[in-house]
């Protein structure tokens, strides 16, 4: 008999995860898409722009667009989150300048037949200190241990773990761990549980099971892991106004291993320097 998934977690059939792909590979086209024009003098609406359109030509919808509305927050405007240098996540798309040497967290979310693609990346304007991209690159490899370490039978305290232990390892800096924001399960809804916290103890919280996939969201700043809300009640920067760096990607278990579904080789590449199997692996699904 299968095991009876932790009560409200969303366990995919095959043909779902299916689903799911197309709209992760839609995610990395518009993520690649937005990063090629991002430069200084664009500003993040034009970016805005640069979403909607690769969403329009791949017949998908977006995840992000007046999402909120029945939550009690105003309808997010935008397909996008564009967060530059201290803002960490959910900022608005709007008249703000991209300047040589900031940050820039560009968080994508797509739809088809109904099934949700979520992933980040933080990408470099023009030229920025060493400092930063440090910064940026210790987020990119806590994602990335965190993927590493779902499997099936771990827990989501495991995932955790290796997400904090990555951050506070890296390169023997000090960075701020964001927890009012986690990384979650997704699937037909783009919020589902469970929560995957960014900080933890291994063997606590729900069990991983073959079927059910989760967006692994680190979000590190160089200062305090505190943050605040803008007055648009969607902006959250950072306490200290140090800067942040957010990673995402989703992440599906498979009964042939994992396979993220928003890196366009599956996570093929990555995980293979991790020694993690990976069920992408020698394919190469298309949106076209």
């Amino acid at each position: 008999m299968r095991p009876k998934a932790p009560r409200g977690i969303q366990i995919k059939r095959a043909d779902q995860i299916d689903a799911m792909r197309q709209a992760g590979l839609v995610v990395a086209a518009g993520l690649e898409a937005m990063a090629a024009a991002a430069a200084p003098g664009v500003t993040t609406l034009e970016l805005d722009a640069v979403g909607r359109d690769v969403l329009a030509s791949h017949g998908a919808k977006s995840s992000f667009l007046h999402y909120g509305g029945g939550f009690g927050l105003p309808p997010y405007p935008g397909v996008v989150c564009l967060s530059v240098n201290e803002v960490v996540v959910h900022g608005i798309p709007g008249p703000r300048v991209l300047r040589d040497g900031d940050i820039l967290s560009i968080d994508f979310g797509a739809i088809v037949d109904g099934w949700h693609g979520d992933a980040a990346r933080t990408v470099t304007i023009g030229d920025v200190s060493q400092k930063a991209l440090d910064l940026i690159e210790a987020t990119r490899l806590a994602m990335w241990a965190g993927i590493a370490a779902v499997r099936v039978g771990a827990r989501i305290g495991d995932v955790s773990a290796a997400i904090e232990a990555s951050a506070r390892g890296h390169s023997g800096r000090t960075y701020g761990i964001v927890r009012e924001y986690t990384g979650h399960g997704i699937g037909s809804a783009m919020h589902q549980p469970p929560d995957v916290p960014n900080w933890g103890r291994p063997h606590r919280g729900a069990r991983i099971m073959t079927g059910m996939a989760l967006a692994i969201e680190p979000m590190l700043t160089m200062g305090t892991e505190r943050v605040v809300e803008g007055a648009d009640e969607w902006t959250v920067s950072t306490a200290d106004r140090s800067w942040a760096a957010h990673w995402e990607d989703t992440v599906a278990v498979t009964s042939g291993g994992l396979w993220v579904l928003t890196e366009p080789d599956g996570g093929a590449a990555e995980l293979a320097t991790r020694g993690v199997s990976c069920a992408g692996a020698g394919s190469a699904p298309s949106i076209d």
